[in-house]
Formats: structure tokens, C-alpha cells, sequence
């Protein structure tokens, strides 16, 4: 087990130096006159002697690899530059926002578990039946909205209509965060319901279970104690691309409720062409991707010692 964590930490050494130099190789390709850029911002008009000085400041006359490993070198001590729209601290502006993109992350997780785990049981149990139609044809629908179509949806039946929740996100309390949570939810559930029925049927169909019936086990022991512990790894993979996903997926939903996390920050700093800004969303969202795809293998081995992960023998 030890063995195969090390292998993983080492392979994500080429991993993250990839993603961080393409990032910065499409950001340096795509960003422009970033001196000029601030000026704009800031609202004064410089000197073409004065934009020189300050691109020399900068380091933008510098060859592009030597800006990369500068850039490099910074992002390792977390300095990731300043904003050009705010002039604060690149790092401190996202840490500050990160917690509130969690919070909803974690809650829309846990909303997806509450509606697809039952609801995916139920139509494999009843299977071909009416209860499995309905709930097939309720996730087909769902799957096929759009977030922000389902986000304006929720937005005028609980902000507008009824008024029961705040149509914009005031700080990070329930009230505030149930519409943007139940968005992500429904989008989720509707996907992962169908794959947690399928994988119960695929149980449901072994010969351990009709060995459990004609010993006449009741049926329902069976499946809470056997067949679903069976289907846990793959409500842990489901859960663990739901975080990573929702961690860079966030964005649109957090802008449309103007829920405060650094989706809507990333979305804000593309308006405002804030390239540091961006540059530090895109490498900071594979990090955290990435580790969460780690702690879910790790969290295979754990659940489940007959995984071989890695080629691991033991």
C-alpha cells in the first residue's frame, strides 16, 4: 500500500508540471500585453516609455521559458502574481474564495447521494415496472437539461413565485445555498441514478443472490447487507468524479446565483481578461482534481483489500 501511494505522489510530479505548463503556454499565447492590460484597468493612460518600464518589471521581455520557471517558482512558494483588475494577491484571493466552492460542492454532493442512491435502487428493484419507467424517464429529462436552464427554473418557482429562498446568494448561509446546491444535484442525480441501477441489477443477477433466495434469506437482507456493499466502489468512484468535477464545474451556477466562490471568480476574471487570475483557477482545479482521484484509490484499497492497485502483489 505504501509502495503504490509513493508511485502515484511521483507520478503526479509530470502530471502537474504538464498541466501547469500548458496553462501557462496558452495564457502567455492568449493574454496579450498584459502591462498594457493593467493600465486599462487601473484607468491611466501611460507612455509608451512608461509601458516598456513596466513590462521590464513584469518580466515579459524575458524569453518564454524563463518566465515559465519564474512563474513556476512562484506558484511552489504560492505567489501567483497579482490581479490585474483588483492588484491584490493572486493566492489570497482564491484561498479567501475556495472555502464557499466547497460548501456547495460538498452539499451537492450529498444532495446527489440522497436522490440517485434510493431512487437507482428502487428501479432496479422494480425493475420494468412503472416505478422503473417513471424514474428512467424523470432521468433522462434531467439529463438532458442544462445547469443554467434548471438553475432559472428553481430561481423563478422558490425566489420569484413563492419567495421562499433569496434570488442572489447573500454569504454562505442554507438559505442562500440550497438553490445553487439543488441545481448541481439534480444534473448529477439525473446521470448517476441510471449507473447505480445498473450496477445493482449486475448484482441482483449473480448467482449469490439467487443462492441467498433459495435458501430462503429474505430478499431484503439480502440486498442491504450484500448486494449494496458490493455496489459501494462504484458510488465511491461516482462520488469522487462528482467532487472533482463540481470543483472546476461550478462556475456557471455560482455566477448565475452570484454565490461568492472562485467558479464566479474565474468567470468574472475571463470578463475582465484577469489572466493571472484565470491562470491560477485552471492549475489550482487540476490539483485539487487530481488529488481527490488519489484519495479515491487509496480509499478502493481501504474499503476493499482484494483491489490490486497498481500492480501491487500483496
Amino acid at each position: 500500500m505504501g509502495k503504490y501511494i509513493v508511485k502515484r505522489l511521483l507520478w503526479l510530479i509530470p502530471i502537474l508540471l504538464g498541466i501547469t505548463f500548458l496553462s501557462f503556454a496558452v495564457i502567455h499565447l492568449a493574454g496579450g500585453d498584459a502591462a498594457q492590460q493593467m493600465a486599462e484597468n487601473s484607468g491611466i493612460a501611460l507612455s509608451q516609455e512608461a509601458l516598456e518600464a513596466q513590462r521590464e518589471a513584469l518580466g515579459l521581455d524575458r524569453p518564454f521559458l524563463v518566465q515559465y520557471l519564474d512563474w513556476l517558482g512562484g506558484f511552489l512558494t504560492g505567489d501567483l502574481g497579482t490581479s490585474y483588475v483588483s492588484g491584490q494577491d493572486v493566492f489570497s484571493t482564491f484561498v479567501s474564495k475556495l472555502p464557499a466552492t466547497l460548501l456547495l460542492a460538498v452539499t451537492s454532493v450529498a444532495l446527489t447521494v440522497v436522490i440517485s442512491v434510493p431512487l437507482g435502487i428502487l428501479a432496479a428493484v422494480r425493475q420494468n415496472r412503472f416505478a422503473d419507467y417513471l424514474i428512467r424517464m424523470v432521468s433522462f429529462v434531467g439529463n438532458s437539461l442544462p445547469n443554467f436552464f434548471v438553475a432559472l427554473v428553481l430561481m423563478y418557482l422558490f425566489a420569484i413565485r413563492f419567495q421562499v429562498f433569496p434570488v442572489i446568494s447573500a454569504g454562505t448561509g442554507w438559505k442562500s445555498l440550497a438553490l445553487p446546491a439543488l441545481t448541481l444535484a439534480i444534473a448529477m442525480s439525473a446521470k448517476y441514478l441510471r449507473q447505480i441501477r445498473a450496477a445493482v441489477l449486475e448484482e441482483l443477477g449473480k448467482d449469490y443472490v439467487t443462492g441467498a433466495r433459495a435458501r430462503g434469506i429474505p430478499f431484503s437482507v439480502t440486498l442491504w447487507k450484500s448486494v449494496l456493499r458490493c455496489c459501494l466502489s462504484t458510488i465511491l468512484t461516482l462520488l469522487s468524479l462528482s467532487i472533482g468535477n463540481l470543483l472546476g464545474g461550478t462556475a456557471i451556477v455560482e455566477s448565475i446565483f452570484m454565490w461568492d466562490g472562485v467558479g464566479k471568480m474565474a468567470v468574472d476574471a475571463i470578463n475582465m481578461r484577469d489572466y493571472p487570475v484565470i491562470q491560477a483557477y485552471v492549475v489550482w482545479m487540476a490539483v485539487i482534481y487530481v488529488a481527490v482521484n488519489l484519495i479515491t484509490d487509496i480509499s478502493y484499497r481501504l474499503w476493499d483489500p482484494r483491489i490490486r492497485l497498481g500492480g501491487d502483489a500483496r
